[in-house]
């Protein structure tokens, strides 16, 4: 598993209009090609009285899985320059189809070019990007009077609560980043006098806004 990587905040869509040309852009998250080919087919269906509908995406830890599709565009003027973006920015396990319902105006090589690659930077910039990093979760257990304290100080160090349950104990799940692990013991031990018992659990991704 990668330590990190960046990709979309969320799935979503944005439109640009480019003398008179409807360009929508439609983005996911996907983590197999079987995913965003399906994803592809299922837009091509909704806009299938669109010019175009022209598709790229990039998966895998060492972004081994690329693939673009121009869709009926000159050759190299629409999935090529989709992608591109998404290299650029460095973003993994992304799909991304723009529609095209065509406006009258001929665009010409650059003008498409830059039409498709503005369609998928725009609907980025609009959407926002994360970065998944590799945490693991700590599962801490304490007694109920101590709830707020412990709550206030993992909020104050930022760090997040991932699920809370509350039984004989309360018991809070919380993302520690890998590197800060030895810190967070010696830590959540001051904090709490030593009366906070806790355990190491699984690791997982832990989101944080990059824009």
């Amino acid at each position: 598993m990668l330590d990190h990587y960046l990709t979309i905040r969320s799935d979503g869509k944005h439109e640009i209009i480019i003398e008179k040309s409807r360009f929508i852009c439609h983005i996911k998250r996907i983590k197999t090609e079987s995913e965003a080919q399906t994803f592809i087919q299922t837009i091509k269906k909704e806009h299938r009285d669109a010019t175009h509908n022209c598709s790229a995406y990039i998966i895998g830890e060492n972004d081994q899985f690329q693939k673009a599709h121009e869709d009926g565009e000159p050759s190299g003027t629409a999935g090529v320059p989709m992608l591109e973006v998404l290299k650029k920015k460095a973003l993994k396990n992304v799909v991304v189809v723009v529609t095209r319902y065509f406006g009258g105006t001929k665009l010409g090589a650059g003008g498409l070019v830059r039409a498709y690659g503005g369609a998928v930077s725009e609907a980025i910039q609009t959407i926002g990007i994360v970065e998944c990093k590799l945490a693991t979760i700590i599962e801490c257990s304490f007694a109920y009077p101590l709830l707020g304290k412990i709550e206030n100080a993992l909020e104050q160090k930022n760090y997040q609560i991932v699920h809370k349950e509350f039984t004989e104990k309360v018991v809070l799940q919380v993302f520690v980043d890998n590197e800060d692990l030895s810190t967070f013991s010696t830590w959540i031990t001051e904090v709490s006098n030593g009366q906070v018992t806790y355990k190491e659990g699984p690791q997982k991704y832990r989101e944080k806004d990059v824009t």
